[in-house]
């Protein structure tokens, strides 16, 4: 008959042996103390069942687990919260969120990953199942910080406000850099967009998980000429946003900032006005135009239909295969 493992639960008809006693609790007489922690294999066997206990996933009421940690989301994706709100209506909750108790309230949690299913998992009033760790406020970014770069769908912008939050509650840059899983200097990249852009500001703006991080520098920049940041957030103000996506509402402050303003100069140059390329079939696809700074292409972002994003992706062979062609003309 196979033996029981250490967790299992004795019959109820079968005397249960006496439990022998262990001397590494008994009182140290020749020192008048009594040894707290259990010593040799008692020892091993707290430890190991103390890791079991923290890896084991319970359930508990999700009204018991408050928000923690660093803000990672700039904003809700409502099409895909209703998606993993539907998912575990149907399917249940198959992968536990990470809490801690709570440092000051007992019988309270704190969650450290996992808010998305947390939220969801409240308006669905079903339980949470969670794992419960003893982690101090470090040990709470790291694990947030590392789960969200395992998630890998953490926008550029997402990462820098996160690691801009943690510069400000005082944690250094090798903490920033670990949590992150980057180097040092990406950091330094990182806190300069995340420093110049308020929370509020990037909540409206949400995740642009398309805009990386040259457009947000581009941005900083452009925000640095005071008349440029006042016509963005003159445009953030009016926040008629209906129809607009994250990606689309970065490109509508980002035309906005980098507008040149009216002159009351006598009269524009004709070559100030643009000019419309269009594809075979006629249809629209960018703007040109040319003035005494240079040549500037548009590809407007709501009809682009990918095509900005590919084109950003590629300008650099498509510039030098034009520039390559040009320079056969003039040999």
């Amino acid at each position: 008959m196979a033996r029981k493992g250490i967790l299992s639960s004795a019959p109820a008809n079968v005397e249960k042996p006496e439990k022998p006693k262990s001397p590494s609790i008994e009182p140290n007489k020749s020192r008048g103390k009594a040894s707290l922690m259990p010593r040799g294999a008692v020892g091993a066997l707290q430890s190991s069942l103390n890791r079991m206990q923290e890896n084991a996933v319970q359930e508990m009421d999700g009204n018991l687990i408050d928000m923690a940690g660093v803000e990672d989301r700039l904003g809700t994706d409502t099409q895909a919260q209703k998606q993993l709100h539907d998912s575990l209506k149907t399917y249940g909750q198959q992968v536990p969120v990470l809490v801690r108790p709570h440092p000051k309230t007992p019988g309270r949690f704190e969650i450290v990953y996992g808010r998305r299913r947390l939220q969801a998992l409240k308006a669905l009033a079903m339980p949470v199942k969670a794992m419960v760790r003893q982690l101090d406020d470090h040990a709470l970014v790291m694990a947030q910080g590392q789960e969200n770069t395992a998630r890998q769908d953490l926008s550029f912008i997402e990462k820098a406000s996160f690691a801009a939050q943690l510069d400000v509650g005082g944690h250094d840059r090798q903490t920033i850099a670990d949590a992150l899983s980057i180097d040092l200097p990406m950091v330094s990249r990182m806190l300069k967009v995340g420093h110049a852009f308020e929370l509020p500001f990037l909540r409206q703006i949400g995740s642009a998980p398309s805009i990386g991080r040259d457009r947000w520098m581009a941005l900083v920049k452009l925000f640095e000429q005071p008349a440029a940041k006042a016509r963005a957030d003159k445009r953030m103000s009016r926040a008629d946003w209906e129809g607009f996506n994250s990606d689309e509402r970065f490109e509508a402050i980002f035309s906005e900032a980098s507008a040149q303003p009216e002159k009351a100069a006598a009269s524009p140059a004709p070559s100030a006005k643009p000019r419309t390329l269009r594809s075979r079939d006629g249809k629209a696809l960018a703007d040109i135009r040319s003035g005494k700074r240079g040549v500037t292409v548009t590809v407007p972002a709501r009809a682009a239909e990918g095509f900005d994003t590919w084109l950003d992706a590629h300008a650099e062979e498509l510039l030098q295969e034009i520039h390559d062609r040009w320079q056969k003309t003039r040999a």
